[in-house]
């Protein structure tokens, strides 16, 4: 994880982990760089629960102009991470710093993501120990268009 007191790639600040307000991270983190989730817009947010607007950048694209199968698993992943932590505590806590692996993905496809815009709505279906569930779909113009499940688990702190 990278630390966001110390500089990113460019020499700037990183701040993934205090985005302004309304969106889902600021920039610095790889993963969410490469998606511009900086841009996302968070539409509901509660603990386990998050529903954002987001975008697709020309780099996730396939030669037909939908997004390219290989990268919904990066969405998948990156909300799976904020929905573990998702909730009015999200900003600020010590479980905001806390390490987890995904340990298991699945994803169905049903239609084509196609933008410029789509609502990803992701869940925590259940937590027990270390081990967190979570359900992620992905919705073109109001009719789904993706479903997945990932599991995480918790690390310990290092």
């Amino acid at each position: 994880m990278t630390d966001p007191t110390i500089p990113d790639s460019t020499g700037g600040r990183s701040t993934y982990m205090a985005p302004e307000p309304g969106r889902l991270m600021g920039k610095g983190h790889p993963a969410g760089d490469f998606l511009e989730a900086y841009e996302w817009l968070v539409l509901d947010e509660e603990a386990g629960y998050l529903r954002v607007e987001a975008h697709l950048p020309s780099q996730v694209l396939n030669p037909r102009g939908q997004l390219f199968g290989g990268f919904t698993g990066t969405y998948v992943d990156l909300m799976g991470l904020h929905t573990v932590r998702a909730g009015p505590e999200r900003k600020g806590s010590s479980n905001q710093r806390r390490w987890m692996a995904t340990t298991n993905m699945r994803i169905d496809y049903f239609a084509p993501i196609v933008g410029p815009t789509f609502t990803i709505e992701s869940r925590l279906q259940w937590a027990r120990g270390r081990d967190r569930y979570v359900v992620t779909e992905l919705f073109q113009d109001e009719g789904l268009a993706v479903h997945a499940i990932s599991q995480w688990k918790m690390l310990h702190e290092s």
